[in-house]
């Protein structure tokens, strides 16, 4: 009786986690989306109260020891939080100047980039299954781009800076981890008041502080309520992705992917009204199979891999 109650207490917190880090990760798009299309809030400001909340929630999460800080020299983590401004500035901009649907087949395209740096720079290899897999992600992505209506040049640039530098972040954040020995927590509890303050300085010199849109604007409660509820979704958002990757598998942790990735985009058309021609349905299936394909082969290889080192006498 009692290892059924723990049982049933332990897959109780394992749905309650991936529910809030489903919750979480649509909610963040589209209320960023909402504050963007309803409020016009600036979008470095925005990132910026999203850097502040989340080192102020990790600095609660270590007071009450669900994690220890580690101390780190600033200069081995100052290129990261410089992409870590990047990274959400970027996608912030690509979601601000595009359709849902175009800003999240946008963000398939980091797994190809990382594939490239990885290779081209850290010599890895792949398996050819692999990089067929790439085929049908960056198709996807290029026929729902040609046949969106809303295509805007500006949205692209934002979109593929966004590509860019989020696929060196996540790099960067893998090899950083394994060579300072540290957790995503840990680090993130450095990255965030550090990039913060690359960040503050820098808004004065692209958006207003006074008047209709600026920083100090007058803005209404319901407004600030809105970017406050923002940054503290994206605190969960990552607090949740560190405890699912934590107490599930890879495998859990991709395939929920793929449903708020799907989620995400019937959103997007719901909400907003954003148009879908039958080619645009055409290149979200063709990037989803892509997506899918190379997650299915990568986690066999994975499998393999320890199937391999455990026959090891």
């Amino acid at each position: 009786m009692a290892t059924r109650l723990t049982d049933l207490l332990g897959d109780t917190r394992i749905i309650t986690g991936l529910l809030v880090n489903l919750f979480s990760s649509i909610c963040i798009v589209f209320i960023n989306k909402w504050i963007y299309v309803h409020y016009g809030f600036p979008n470095m400001t925005l990132t910026l109260v999203h850097f502040v909340v989340t080192w102020l929630g990790l600095y609660v999460c270590q007071k009450m020891d669900i994690f220890a800080p580690k101390s780190l020299r600033p200069s081995k983590v100052i290129l990261l939080a410089l992409s870590f401004c990047g990274f959400v500035a970027f996608t912030n901009l690509s979601l601000q100047n595009n359709t849902i649907g175009t800003y999240q087949l946008a963000k398939a395209m980091t797994t190809p980039v990382i594939i490239v740096i990885q290779t081209v720079y850290y010599r890895k290899t792949f398996s050819t299954k692999i990089k067929l897999t790439l085929v049908p992600i960056t198709l996807g992505v290029i026929l729902n781009s040609y046949y969106d209506v809303r295509f805007n040049l500006m949205g692209m640039v934002f979109a593929t800076l966004g590509v860019l530098v989020t696929s060196l972040y996540q790099v960067w954040v893998g090899a950083k981890q394994h060579e300072l020995q540290v957790n995503s927590m840990q680090l993130l509890y450095y990255q965030a008041p550090m990039s913060s303050a690359f960040l503050l300085p820098l808004l004065p010199f692209f958006e207003p502080l006074t008047g209709e849109g600026g920083i100090f604007g007058p803005w209404s409660l319901q407004a600030l309520a809105m970017v406050l509820l923002s940054g503290l979704i994206a605190f969960l958002v990552n607090l949740s992705i560190y405890w699912i990757i934590g107490n599930t598998s890879a495998v859990t942790y991709n395939m929920f992917g793929h449903f708020k990735f799907c989620i995400t985009l019937l959103g997007g058309y719901v909400l907003f009204q954003d148009p879908l021609s039958l080619n645009q349905g055409l290149g979200i299936a063709c990037t989803l199979v892509g997506i899918l394909s190379y997650t299915h082969f990568k986690l066999a290889e994975q499998e393999e891999g320890k199937s391999r080192l455990a026959q090891r006498p």
